[in-house]
């Protein structure tokens, strides 16, 4: 098992496919025009196996497939075949543009869940978010992946005034819709201009639906990031993600996998190992991932403020959110 010095065991694996993508929104990309990572320096097919068996040989036993956006990659039906033969449960994290070309190989892999990143139910809004005009396709996407049964999550990252008047609107899709929407609270990264006074938090979330709906907690199981709510009537639930105001650190068993190779062992850590260079030259990587596991801090990667509010963003050392993949 790849356990960290605090006891945390680490068995479930985000590995970025790609740091390319087809929309532009701002919280993810620094830039509208972004230098994508050449597709050399990017993890291959075999790569991407080689590196996925080890981990799951110490103890992975869930993949989620991150991006980036994954199937924007021309590979991308061979890495999820590939690692569909795998021993792990597969999940993707998608913003949902190209199911429709993808969802043969989709239902063919057996994915356990797809998670779609969606901020907007309305599609003039959707354009500003993202930069492009693909609002319509998304949602029927939601609906291609229901009609085919794919347990189906909505990732909605809540900000003040962009999109915190939309949370009913979200809500009210759980009642016809067997589908969870995850709230989100914004997360600083390079880049994304984050500031505390746009953090929706989880309280204010939770006052929010609670103004229109009754709401019930879920008992969680070990390792959830979201803490979630059934609603009496409703074939959906809500979640949430209290990263900023209530962060999970104590039962993290994540680690990441960057598109060009590199290990994360936490989504705010400054440091990262180089796996697929010693890869490309014959080493083992055994040790290099051992040591990183090892080297985990305790909490938010070591260098952000359990308070929110005194997180200094001149100071964060870390990657834009487009390259670490989520």
């Amino acid at each position: 098992m790849l356990t960290d010095k605090y006891g945390r065991s680490h068995t479930y694996l985000r590995i970025s496919l790609t740091d390319n993508c087809n929309l532009r929104c701002f919280y993810c990309m620094p830039e509208e025009d972004y230098a994508f990572t050449p597709h050399a320096q990017l993890m291959q097919v075999d790569e991407i196996e080689q590196l996925a068996k080890v981990f799951v040989a110490h103890g992975v036993r869930k993949i989620r497939l991150t991006g980036g956006e994954p199937l924007v990659r021309r590979d991308a039906p061979a890495i999820i075949a590939m690692l569909s033969q795998l021993p792990v449960e597969l999940h993707m994290t998608t913003n949902g543009i190209r199911i429709d070309d993808m969802l043969g190989e989709i239902v063919s892999a057996g994915f356990k869940s797809v998670n779609i990143s969606l901020d907007t139910l309305r599609p003039e809004r959707f354009i500003k978010i993202t930069r492009r005009n693909y609002f319509e396709r998304v949602r029927a996407n939601i609906d291609l992946l229901l009609k085919y049964n794919v347990i189906t999550k909505i990732n909605v990252v809540v900000m003040k005034g962009i999109n915190d008047d939309e949370i009913l609107d979200f809500v009210a899709l759980t009642k016809s819709k067997p589908v969870e929407i995850r709230f989100i609270e914004f997360m600083p990264f390079s880049g994304n201009k984050w500031s505390s006074n746009q953090v929706l938090t989880y309280d204010d979330i939770v006052n929010t639906v609670q103004q229109a709906y009754t709401i019930q907690p879920v008992t969680a199981r070990p390792h959830d990031t979201a803490k979630a709510f059934s609603i009496p009537g409703h074939l959906g639930r809500i979640a949430i993600i209290s990263t900023m105001t209530a962060p999970f650190c104590a039962g993290c068993n994540r680690i990441r996998l960057t598109a060009d190779g590199k290990l994360k062992n936490c989504l705010f850590s400054a440091g990262e190992t180089d796996l697929l260079s010693t890869l490309r030259t014959g080493g083992d990587v055994l040790p290099l991932i051992q040591q990183n596991i090892l080297s985990k801090a305790q909490a938010l990667g070591g260098q952000l403020a359990e308070n929110f509010e005194q997180i200094e963003t001149d100071f964060l050392q870390n990657r834009s959110m487009i390259t670490i993949g989520g």
